[in-house]
């Protein structure tokens, strides 16, 4: 996986979401945010991390533009400042061939 084809790449998002979801890098704490985010699992850094985060963004975007009651902006930019950093983190650590 490259930048050009990580889940980040193609996501479409307010820039008032996005802004605030790379606000948070700075504070990203992975041992205290993905418990809660992925409601107990801390998976390994990688791929499936990756797609796991993805899956749950997908999902508060949908009832984000679905103006859900269940909608939550506060877990929505924890979400993709997670995704963010994770892909950041797998992207930095892979060994280039």
């Amino acid at each position: 996986m490259t930048l050009f084809d990580s889940p980040i790449a193609t996501l479409r998002r307010p820039r008032l979401l996005m802004s605030a979801a790379r606000f948070g890098l700075g504070r990203y704490d992975r041992d205290s945010v993905l418990p809660r985010v992925l409601n107990g699992d801390v998976p390994l850094p990688g791929r499936h991390c990756i797609d796991t985060l993805s899956d749950r963004e997908a999902a508060c975007e949908q009832a984000r533009t679905e103006g859900s009651a269940i909608y939550s902006i506060a877990e929505h930019v924890e979400l993709l400042t997670a995704l963010v950093a994770e892909t950041r983190l797998y992207l930095d650590t892979r060994v280039v061939s």
